[in-house]
C-alpha cells in the first residue's frame, strides 16, 4: 500500500487497530486533503478487515451525501433520522446495528449487508461527516470497534 501501510490480518482485532492507527497518522500528517484522507482511510480499513463496504457520508446542505468509499454502489443521500447513518448523524453518538433486519427505518443499500456500525465525526457539536462501516457477517461489530474508529477518523 501507498506509503508503506503494513496490514497482518493473522492478528486479532484490536492488534490490527493498533497497528494501522500510528501508520495511517504518519499517512495523513502531511495531507490536509479531506477527501484525499477519506479515500485513504477506506481503502485501509477495507483492507485492515475485509469489511462488506466502507465509507464515509459527509453533511452538506442538510443531508448526508455520498464521499470515498470502498465496497458496491452506495446509497447517494441520506436525511437526517433516517437509517443507521441518519439516526448517528441526529444523535451524534456511535451506533452499532448487530442485525440490521431488525434495526428501525434501516436504509438496505445491499441486501448483503447484515450488521453495521456508524462513527459521527464531531466539531463543534456539530457533525461534519459519518464513517459507515457494513460487514456481511451478523453480530460483527464490538465496542473493540466503537473504541478504535473515533481514534481513526480524529486522524482526518
Amino acid at each position: 500500500m501507498a506509503k508503506g501501510i503494513i496490514i497482518d490480518k493473522s492478528k486479532s482485532k484490536e492488534e490490527i487497530y493498533r497497528i494501522i492507527l500510528p501508520q495511517l497518522r504518519a499517512l495523513m500528517e502531511n495531507e490536509n486533503d479531506l477527501i484525499a484522507n477519506m479515500a485513504n482511510m477506506a481503502a485501509v480499513l477495507k483492507m485492515s478487515f475485509d469489511f462488506f463496504w466502507v465509507g464515509f457520508y459527509l453533511v452538506k446542505n442538510e443531508t448526508l451525501i455520498l464521499g470515498p468509499f470502498q465496497g458496491p454502489i452506495a446509497c447517494t443521500r441520506i436525511p437526517m433520522g433516517k437509517g443507521v447513518c441518519g439516526q448517528a448523524w441526529e444523535q451524534k453518538k456511535n451506533i452499532i446495528a448487530p442485525d440490521v433486519s431488525l434495526f428501525p427505518g434501516h436504509i438496505a443499500c445491499s441486501s448483503d449487508t447484515k450488521s453495521e456500525i456508524v462513527v459521527p465525526k464531531i466539531i463543534e457539536h456539530r457533525v461534519i461527516f459519518i464513517l459507515d462501516i457494513d460487514s456481511d457477517i451478523l453480530n460483527f461489530f464490538d465496542e473493540i470497534d466503537s473504541h478504535y474508529l473515533p481514534k481513526l477518523i480524529a486522524l482526518i
